[in-house]
């Protein structure tokens, strides 16, 4: 009797607990768009952040809430899924360029070459806390792979001949991982460009000329030159480094064929064409050199004849 009656207690609790549940459930009840699971499916759903949402859901909800998708961008998806977030959505969304992340940093073993040996932890943030780092530049890259170890697309690997990281622009998302792990802030997402041809400056050092060039090689100078070649108004220059922007760059190369220490990359474009060699003028006959008039030495006259004197004197005949 005690155990049917304690079943009892326990079933009539669990009937009144569901009930307050149900209750309370429906009073709390938040409706959600249902718009955000549909627009979350045709997402690549990498959860990456480069949307500078909280992965996928939280990007979907920000369409959802937006009365525009002006500034709101999926670049795993590119514009292939934005066009499908738009049709859900009723909305338009405005054509962008492609973007790839740019290693803006040419300090290669060759040009850089190490003043000391880091002892530690292998890893870009902490050994930018302790010190510059193992070269003579402050600004280039340590060389440990923190963007590597954040890339979710194996799009970034480092070189082992130069050091330095690289991108494969193909597997690249432009999601922005690298760009936020990098402690010297040598990695930029720039347009991809047309058939991926794209110009920038590779090099952040700050130093004066002299300095620069002493801690690397390949380092920007300051000498401006490309800057006051440039047609379009696109290279700046401000604490002695020059800096291409990527959306008025139209390719012109000027500012490559300036650079002294080849700073500036150019990349995926065909080989510079060498101007034509000017054909040498035609040399002019030199004219004949004029014979000097032959002087004939002139011809001494005949003298007259002398008077011929007698060879005998004539002698006066005496009366």
């Amino acid at each position: 009797m005690t155990i049917l009656f304690t079943i009892l207690v326990l079933v009539v609790i669990a009937l009144v607990s569901a009930i307050l549940l149900f209750i309370t459930s429906k009073k709390f009840e938040v409706k959600e768009d249902p718009r955000i699971g549909e627009v979350a499916e045709v997402l690549p759903q990498a959860n990456c952040g480069g949307c500078g949402h909280p992965g996928c859901a939280g990007f979907a909800k920000a369409c959802c809430e937006a009365s525009t998708l002006e500034g709101l961008w999926c670049p795993v998806g590119g514009e292939p899924v934005m066009t499908k977030v738009a049709e859900i959505l009723g909305q338009s969304v405005a054509k962008s360029d492609p973007l790839v992340a740019v290693v803006r940093c040419n300090g290669t073993c060759e040009a850089r070459p190490r003043t000391n040996t880091y002892i530690g932890a292998r890893s870009c943030k902490i050994e930018s806390t302790l010190y510059s780092g193992e070269t003579g530049c402050s600004y280039g890259c340590l060389g440990n792979g923190d963007c590597v170890a954040v890339c979710d697309f194996d799009a970034i690997h480092m070189n082992p001949e130069t050091g330095l990281p690289e991108v494969d622009e193909d597997k690249c998302t432009a999601c922005g991982a690298c760009v936020k792990a990098c402690p010297k802030m040598i990695i930029e997402l720039r347009k991809k460009g047309p058939k991926g041809r794209r110009l920038y400056v590779s090099c952040v050092n700050k130093d004066k000329g002299g300095v620069a060039r002493k801690a690397c090689a390949n380092a920007c100078i300051g000498c401006s030159k490309c800057f006051k070649v440039c047609p379009f108004e696109a290279i700046t220059f401000e604490n002695n480094l020059a800096y291409i922007d990527h959306q008025k760059c139209r390719l012109c190369r000027k500012c490559a064929a300036e650079c002294p220490t080849g700073a500036i990359h150019e990349v995926n474009l065909p080989p510079r064409k060498e101007p034509a060699a000017k054909p040498a003028p035609a040399e002019k006959p030199a004219p004949a050199k004029a014979e000097p008039a032959k002087v004939e030495p002139a011809k001494a006259e005949p003298a007259a004849p002398a008077a011929e004197t007698s060879s005998t004197a004539s002698v006066p005949q005496k009366d």
